[in-house]
């Protein structure tokens, strides 16, 4: 069964602009969740959350440019494993986030930086949302 893309994260620079316009265009609800600066985006749709928080590094270095995705998978070591195996690499191998699951960050072969969460049981329903 495919793994499905269940999160994803909008890095800003100035998080309550970025808010206002994800508001207006999209009609995205907010909610402050986690660590400070951090809020959980409710896009309407059922098992698709976001996140949106400060940009951890400016755009004039390495900062991400565009939306960061997390696949669903069950097993984050099995799934490192096979990022390594196929070319890709391991940039966060693995990362708890209490309440959440755990989490790790990759780069694919082209470049592109993606998460994948290993998500504790029931996370998703609890969240107002399905599988």
């Amino acid at each position: 069964m495919p793994n499905p893309l269940c999160h994803f994260a909008i890095h800003a620079d100035d998080c309550q602009r970025a808010m206002a316009f994800y508001q207006a265009v999209f009609g995205w609800k907010f909610q402050p969740w986690g660590p400070p600066g951090f809020w959980r985006i409710m896009t309407g749709q059922p098992g698709v959350e976001g996140a949106l928080h400060q940009r951890h590094e400016p755009l004039t270095g390495t900062g991400m440019r565009g939306f960061e995705c997390t696949v669903s998978v069950p097993d984050v070591k099995s799934t490192a494993d096979l990022v390594a195996k196929h070319g890709g690499r391991v940039i966060l191998p693995g990362m708890l986030i209490h309440g959440v699951g755990t989490v790790m960050k990759f780069q694919d072969t082209e470049g592109n930086v993606a998460s994948a969460m290993q998500y504790l049981p029931g996370i998703f329903e609890s969240m107002g949302g399905g599988r």
